[in-house]
């Protein structure tokens, strides 16, 4: 039993308690729900005429959902002693910023129950069956860091997020717009998911030590820190490729190559994580994943764009 902590809107460190609300949303991590949407829109622009209210209505919900699930992880970091007042990372709002738990938890149960009152618009203007996918990517959302086993404590956390978080949200964000999904919008979708991932396994890789230490069985865990940062290098490698070969083989417009603007990012943080072992110093790397994601995906949506108007 975890002890009460202090309980007010005002964090206990004296920060501001805006800014508190602000992280506990992990900002950073914002961008990975609100790109596969935009993706997903800009991909059906080419078969049908775009429905603002749904796109905005799945983007919200894309968004709420996120933060309410960056709130689960908060909470039960905390309740399993994962988090403590040195922990680096932008978690803290338990341990360092004296909110309550249980607020926490609230807070993100009220973010999912906005999101399924976005779904029920998005349902009654589509399909119901979307009722069932959205629920099972909730369900996701929670199970990564919930329940008895949770996601997260696996080696199968970043193919998790990178399917639910990734790919399927461009699916979706694809059928509400045209009432179908296509074998292209599959095939663009893949980067997305690797990219995805990838933000999740260098928060592994990070943490590492320390998850090791708690007994989690991570993927980075179980290939080991060099092989993990190899992988995140793979599949930065395998995101680039697989676009030029979308192109060359006419499936996608020559317009996506404005991807390759966001290699920087992507050598910036394979680099930023090779012979570092003290968590503090993997920092820039981590932001430089997370920045590669939203850069790349930004990137790949303006091409989609370009490729149907010009």
């Amino acid at each position: 039993m975890q002890p009460e902590v202090q309980t007010s809107f005002k964090p206990a460190n004296g920060a501001k308690g805006w800014k508190v609300w602000w992280q506990l949303t992990r900002p950073h991590t914002l961008t990975a729900a609100f790109v596969p949407v935009l993706i997903g829109t800009a991909l059906a622009i080419s078969d049908t005429d775009i429905h603002f209210g749904l796109f905005l209505a799945m983007l919200l919900a894309s968004l709420l959902i996120q933060a309410a699930t960056n709130m689960f992880n908060e909470y039960y970091d905390f309740k399993r002693g994962l988090d403590t007042e040195e922990s680096v990372g932008i978690g803290g709002a338990i341990v360092r910023d004296g909110i309550k738990p249980k607020t926490i938890m609230q807070i993100a149960l009220s973010l999912y129950g906005i999101s399924m009152l976005l779904g029920v618009y998005i349902c009654m203007q589509t399909s119901w069956w979307l009722a069932a996918v959205g629920l099972v990517c909730m369900a996701v959302g929670y199970l990564y860091t919930g329940g008895p086993l949770p996601i997260a404590y696996t080696p199968f956390g970043e193919l998790f997020a990178g399917f639910f978080m990734g790919m399927m949200i461009i699916l979706i964000s694809f059928y509400i717009q045209t009432g179908t999904v296509s074998l292209t919008s599959v095939l663009v979708s893949f980067p997305i998911l690797l990219l995805v991932g990838a933000i999740l396994l260098a928060n592994n890789i990070r943490d590492f030590d320390g998850d090791k230490a708690f007994g989690r069985k991570t993927l980075a865990i179980l290939i080991g820190r060099e092989g993990a940062v190899k992988l995140l290098a793979a599949m930065f490698i395998v995101s680039y490729a697989w676009v030029f070969i979308l192109i060359f083989t006419g499936v996608s417009s020559p317009w996506l190559a404005l991807v390759v603007l966001s290699t920087p990012k992507a050598i910036k943080a394979t680099k930023g994580f090779i012979g570092k072992s003290i968590p503090v110093t993997m920092m820039p790397a981590m932001v430089a994943t997370a920045q590669t994601n939203t850069i790349f995906g930004f990137l790949l949506s303006i091409g989609l764009f370009l490729g149907y108007f010009l």
